[in-house]
């Protein structure tokens, strides 16, 4: 099983060094333009995480390709494919709220058509094939080799999504039982062996400065509206013992990538944490 972090906004340079130095397989930003707290820009973010390291895997956790021009997002993504050495992951997702949505100028209720159209042309735009997009044809250079194309959320939807374009499977706060349902939905979607690869959040280490499961879980219902007693069964919190065993499960569920948010103080700490749990669940 992979594990991965999403870089927390601060000095990319340092943290995306420390996740390498771990031995963690992966380091993702979320793509935002606005959500009342501080945040980068997820392009030039990673690109900045790809010139300080050589061997850990890039992500975008997810991208939002409908809040903007199709070809100027292919340009972004076939760029960081470059400079990475294509170390690219491409998570792909419609979400980002609907105030999101009006400040980049794009109606909320046209973002899935403009996902789905995203999912059919970017391998094309990537491979660097001529594709028409409304009255324009469009062939950028220079090509580059389509990254895995991880569909995020979760939903019939999504699974179909998965099925018809993607190469994996991207959701985030699920229990091992629904990963597993996931799969097993892919499987009759005609996708024979999916990749799936999970978000979640913890705090790894001891100390009363750590936020506690119970602290998270709050945070998840606050966020998603998930009923407490569901959220209470997601974060990963404790030794990297304790989180390596849960993990497991949803290794054995289908789940071949992990990518934590991690909250609360020291970062780095609980980055080398994480990095100890990564040897635990060995290749």
């Amino acid at each position: 099983m992979k594990l991965g972090v999403i870089l927390p906004s601060g000095d990319l340079r340092v943290s995306a060094r420390q996740a390498e130095d771990a031995g963690l397989d992966s380091v993702f930003l979320g793509d935002h333009l606005m959500t009342g707290r501080p945040s980068l820009d997820s392009t030039v973010g990673l690109a900045v995480a790809a010139a300080v390291t050589t061997r850990i895997r890039i992500g975008l956790s997810v991208f939002v390709p409908a809040m903007r021009p199709l070809a100027w997002a292919a340009k972004q993504i076939a760029t960081l494919q470059q400079v990475s050495g294509e170390r690219l992951i491409l998570g792909i997702g419609s979400g980002g709220g609907e105030a999101q949505f009006a400040a980049a100028g794009v109606p909320f209720g046209e973002r899935g058509p403009r996902t789905n159209q995203a999912l059919r042309l970017l391998p094309e735009l990537l491979a660097g094939n001529e594709v028409r997009i409304g009255d324009a044809v469009v062939a950028l250079a220079p090509a580059v080799a389509v990254p895995p194309i991880w569909v995020g959320n979760r939903g019939r939807l999504v699974l179909q999504r998965v099925a018809e374009h993607g190469t994996g499977w991207f959701p985030s706060l699920l229990p091992p039982d629904a990963v597993a349902g996931g799969r097993r939905r892919l499987t009759d979607l005609g996708l024979a062996n999916p990749v799936i690869a999970v978000g979640a959040t913890g705090a790894l280490g001891e100390g009363a400065d750590l936020p506690t499961a119970a602290d998270l879980a709050s945070g998840i219902t606050g966020t998603y509206g998930m009923p407490l007693d569901q959220a209470l069964s997601l974060p990963l919190t404790g030794s990297a013992e304790a989180v390596a065993e849960r993990l497991a499960a949803y290794r054995d569920a289908g789940a071949a990538h992990i990518v934590v948010g991690l909250a609360g103080p020291r970062w780095a700490d609980q980055v080398r944490a994480l990095g100890r749990v990564r040897a635990l669940l060995g290749p």
